[in-house]
């Protein structure tokens, strides 16, 4: 019975993997491109490793340790990522409605200016 719980976590897995490189290809700019590829290979990430906890039991200890590298790493790469793709101005899609960080560089340019 566990190794169906496994394969059926680890299809789901695969499953968000799959959606994450169809946004990767469907999705407009590249801010939405990294989005798309993180958070669904964050979750596939994760649903693999849990299926591969119930298929081999001993290796809980380290599949743990690697899930909680990818909760940490994924993040913080795409964040790293969009950061430095807005800094050398990368453009937004042209549906984009708000740039909140745009308007933040503004704001704090003006106080520094005001100051």
């Amino acid at each position: 019975m566990t190794e169906t719980i496994g394969s059926i976590i680890i299809l789901a897995g695969a499953f968000f993997l799959f959606s994450a490189g169809v946004g990767l290809l469907r999705m407009p700019d590249t801010y939405t491109r990294i989005q798309a590829g993180t958070k669904a290979s964050t979750l596939g990430n994760i649903l693999v490793l849990a299926g591969l906890g119930f298929h081999h039991p001993d290796w809980a200890l380290k599949l743990l340790v690697i899930a909680a590298f990818v909760l940490l790493t994924n993040p913080l790469s795409s964040h790293a990522l969009s950061r430095a793709a807005h800094a050398i101005g990368v453009p937004l899609a042209p549906s984009t409605v708000v740039d909140a960080l745009a308007e933040r560089n503004r704001a704090r340019a003006e106080e520094k200016r005001s100051s």
